[in-house]
């Protein structure tokens, strides 16, 4: 499908690392992974605002013995630590397995942090980098960084849900507030491995409702005559005051043998309410590479009832990844055949879609409302 607007608007290459978070603290030089996976929001002045994903990594990795992997301590600030080469698995670019542990254990090459940049309300021009209201580390359990914002707006608060990452835990965090471009942390709100958590661009019968995925190393087997495949999946939680979530007894979205999303599938957008009940994006991934490819399909929930899925379309990606998009940048390129839809925004008759392609840089789609039936 033809898009009137899809274009790579932000980059690593847009990225001052003199004003990164981390500037002046390691003693060695980064630079800069990814500038990518961007929450998405729409500003009371109609700008739009991208939350970008910054994953900031050490030029110099490792040495004849040795790999680094950077760290936020609470008393020293931003730290390398160093582990065994010889005792590593580094066949994932974006992160690298220690062994001799009984469990499985993973340090990252890269710290993530979140850099707010505004757009203007096309999506298209870069009005401002608010360097001073990044977001960083500030507890514990964000010591290998923040990830992956979402950003939903319900009555007049923004509610920015996060990936932290640490020894302790991997879970959501949430942040908040009053006007869409700075926030205040609120705490864990989803424990142990929870990831791709979307809430609700509105309430249904005065409660929160949130997409999520648990993830593990173990799943159960469905039956041999089932349509689905044990795996990652999208769940649904409620809440009365979005810090507090009960998960819903019922599945929501799984994958679906014999479509192109048997791998796993993981929430994109945070769901919005339309006249054919609640839109949300979500993304599916085919195993074939080291980290699979991603595509973005859509599904419908019900509007009085979200546990309800109406229907999923997982046969027709909405979007994949275009290298051609990302051909000058290329020569910073380290994954392929990755779209990872994270922010919809309605604007007249389109939508505009924010996307990381191929966890390098952010990508803004236009796409006519038609194509999702509306």
């Amino acid at each position: 499908m033809t898009f009137d607007q899809d274009q790579i608007v932000f980059s690593p290459l847009d990225i001052d690392l003199t004003r990164s978070p981390l500037y002046g603290q390691i003693g060695e030089p980064t630079f800069v992974l990814g500038a990518f996976n961007p929450g998405f929001t729409r500003l009371p002045n109609g700008n739009l605002l991208m939350m970008v994903r910054v994953a900031e990594a050490l030029s110099n990795p490792k040495t004849e013995h040795e790999i680094f992997a950077i760290r936020w301590a609470a008393d020293r600030g931003f730290v390398r630590d160093g582990y065994d080469l010889s005792l590593v698995d580094v066949t994932d670019p974006r992160k690298f397995r220690l062994r001799g542990h009984s469990s499985k254990v993973m340090a990252l090459t890269s710290l993530s942090w979140l850099l707010p940049v505004e757009l203007d309300p096309s999506g298209g021009i870069i009005v401002a980098v608010h360097y001073t209201k990044a977001i960083a580390p500030m507890a514990e359990y964000q010591e290998y960084g923040v990830e992956d914002a979402r950003i939903s707006r319900v009555g007049d608060t923004w509610y920015m849900t996060t990936c932290s990452v640490s020894a302790q835990r991997h879970s959501t965090t949430l942040y908040t507030s009053a006007d869409g471009l700075n926030y205040s942390l609120k705490g864990v709100i989803m424990d142990h491995q929870n990831k791709d958590m979307l809430i609700f661009e509105g309430k249904v019968d005065d409660k929160f409702f949130a997409l999520t995925r648990p993830l593990g190393d173990l799943y159960f087997a469905y039956p041999p005559d089932s349509s689905f495949e044990a795996g990652p999946s999208i769940n649904l939680s409620s809440s009365p005051d979005a810090l507090h979530w009960k998960p819903s007894d019922r599945p929501l979205i799984r994958p679906r043998r014999g479509s192109t999303s048997v791998m796993k599938v993981g929430g994109g957008t945070a769901p919005i309410l339309t006249d054919r009940g609640w839109l949300l994006l979500y993304h599916g991934v085919q195993p074939g590479t080291i980290v699979g490819t991603y595509r973005t399909f859509y599904a419908y929930l019900d509007k009085n009832d979200p546990s309800v899925v109406l229907s999923v379309d997982d046969s027709d990606p909405v979007l994949e990844s275009r290298p051609e998009l990302t051909l000058p940048i290329k020569d910073l390129s380290y994954l392929t055949d990755v779209v990872f839809t994270t922010g919809l925004v309605e604007d007249g008759d389109h939508f505009i879609v924010a996307s990381g392609e191929d966890d390098l840089a952010c990508r803004i789609t236009r796409i006519p409302k038609a194509r999702f039936g509306l």
